[in-house]
């Protein structure tokens, strides 16, 4: 399995818009690498016969069943809006070209 690299950690690291020191990118690219390949060993241990689980004890997800109910208009939810334009509030741009 090929090796993360510095450079991809760099670009994760853009992605989601923290900034990391030099010093941080080759501290962290092996150990980025060495979660991918123990992930990776997980992968091959698990069995056909065992079911996947996403929580160690059996639950039940306790949810109401969904109802109409009087809500407000468009209008109305808008109506104290800074900027509201077609029915949508207008928000600043956060993401940029570059991510």
């Amino acid at each position: 399995m090929p090796s993360i690299t510095r450079e991809e950690v760099a670009h994760l690291a853009r992605l989601a818009r923290i900034e990391l020191t030099d010093e941080e990118l080759d501290h962290l690219a092996p150990q980025l690498d060495q979660i991918i390949g123990l992930v990776a060993q997980v992968s091959d241990v698990a069995a056909d016969d065992i079911p996947p689980t996403s929580h160690a004890l059996p639950i039940t997800n306790v949810m109401r069943q969904d109802e109409n109910r009087p809500c407000l208009t468009p209008e109305q939810a808008l109506s104290g809006a800074p900027a509201a334009e077609e029915q949508r509030f207008r928000v600043p741009r956060i993401l940029t070209e570059e991510a």
